[in-house]
């Protein structure tokens, strides 16, 4: 079996690992194909120079969601496609690491101006708006569309003595 030139720097990176000797385990290599297949697909419209990204981010996951201005999805990515699992989906490197992706998918398109969408109350909200700003996009603008109750629930019924 013929490691590609990532796998076999994971290995040495693995093996001298705070002194210790290890060997590489197959969820490794997994969660780097599974980094690898979430970006692979490109977007195939080539002629559009602005986009929106809806940044949902909940207490377990976060998900960006790439469109044109008219509303049209074109490419979408969470957390747990790029290879988290568990708690360590809603973390803030998790969200940096699906923007990467993201704009990874991005990068042949042409998009250089976003208008960014936030909606939800998780962690990954401004680690995922950093990472997209670090890129190099133009960011016009950043609302945020939480959705905020405003009646509240029905209240109690008084108490009866």
């Amino acid at each position: 079996m013929r490691l590609t030139s990532f796998q076999s720097e994971l290995k040495i990176r693995s093996l001298t690992k705070m002194g210790k000797k290890r060997v590489i385990s197959r969820n490794e290599v997994r969660g780097e194909e599974k980094f690898r297949q979430a970006m692979g697909k490109k977007i195939k419209s080539k002629n559009i120079t602005q986009a929106r990204v809806y940044v949902h981010a909940s207490y377990n996951n976060t998900i960006l969601t790439l469109s044109d201005i008219s509303g049209k999805v074109l490419s979408w990515i969470s957390t747990g496609m790029v290879g988290f699992t568990g708690p360590k989906r809603s973390t803030p490197y998790a969200a940096i690491q699906a923007a990467k992706a993201l704009s990874a998918k991005m990068e042949g398109s042409g998009i250089k101006d976003l208008e960014i969408y936030v909606k939800g109350i998780g962690s990954g909200r401004e680690a995922a708006i950093r990472a997209l700003a670090g890129e190099g996009f133009n960011i016009s603008f950043i609302k945020d569309i939480t959705p905020i109750p405003f009646g509240g629930p029905r209240p109690p019924k008084p108490r009866r003595v």
